[in-house]
């Protein structure tokens, strides 16, 4: 599916405004066997990198 420039930018725009960004450095080859076992768990590398830091932030908080 192709985007036009108009819908690119607008992407870009929310996505400046409704999120912040983390850029990690990890070992060379290792972002290929993270992204397939995110997969392999039905989860999109970012979303099962956020899920295990929250749930490890949960464990550590006396409300968690």
């Amino acid at each position: 599916m192709a985007y036009s420039k108009a819908q690119m930018d607008a992407s870009n725009k929310y996505r400046a405004k409704a999120y912040d960004q983390i850029n990690i450095v990890i070992p060379k080859g290792s972002k290929e066997i993270w992204k397939t076992f995110a997969t392999s768990k039905g989860k999109s590398l970012n979303a099962y990198i956020t899920e295990l830091v929250e749930a490890d932030m949960k464990k550590d908080t006396p409300e968690g």
